[in-house]
């Protein structure tokens, strides 16, 4: 059974920047998703997808995240981490991992129907 498990949300000002981690289990020996990403869900907002990294290391990051998020994974470690720089306001969301052993494509965005594996979220907060 994979688990996913995120922790480093926190609170900040505008900004700042946050290393969001998210810890893989349940894999066996040398076993990878096809893909890994970060979703994130404000108060009264639909979920959306961040960013993503599929085997090989191609990503995919959303239009409001670009160069200031980046993905990354530690295979040997089993983790995904989102750090996040430049903090704004509209930032402010509980952030979610998510993971696919499936092969999928993106179209226009990331679609929460692609992904199989979900961890309980982690919360950012970015005040000004």
């Amino acid at each position: 059974q994979v688990q996913l498990v995120e922790s480093g949300g926190d609170s900040v000002e505008v900004g700042g920047s946050l290393r969001l981690s998210c810890a893989a289990s349940g894999y066996s020996d040398g076993g990878r998703p096809y893909c890994m990403a970060w979703f994130r869900q404000a108060p009264g907002k639909e979920r959306e997808g961040v960013a993503a990294i599929f085997t090989g290391g191609s990503t995919y990051y959303d239009e409001s995240v670009k160069d200031r998020f980046t993905i990354s994974q530690d295979n040997a470690k089993n983790t995904l981490y989102l750090q996040m720089n430049s903090l704004k306001p509209e930032d402010t969301a509980m952030y979610y991992c998510a993971a696919e052993d499936f092969p999928f494509k993106v179209h226009s965005r990331l679609e929460e129907t692609d992904f199989g594996y979900w961890g309980q979220g982690t919360q950012v907060t970015v005040s000004s």
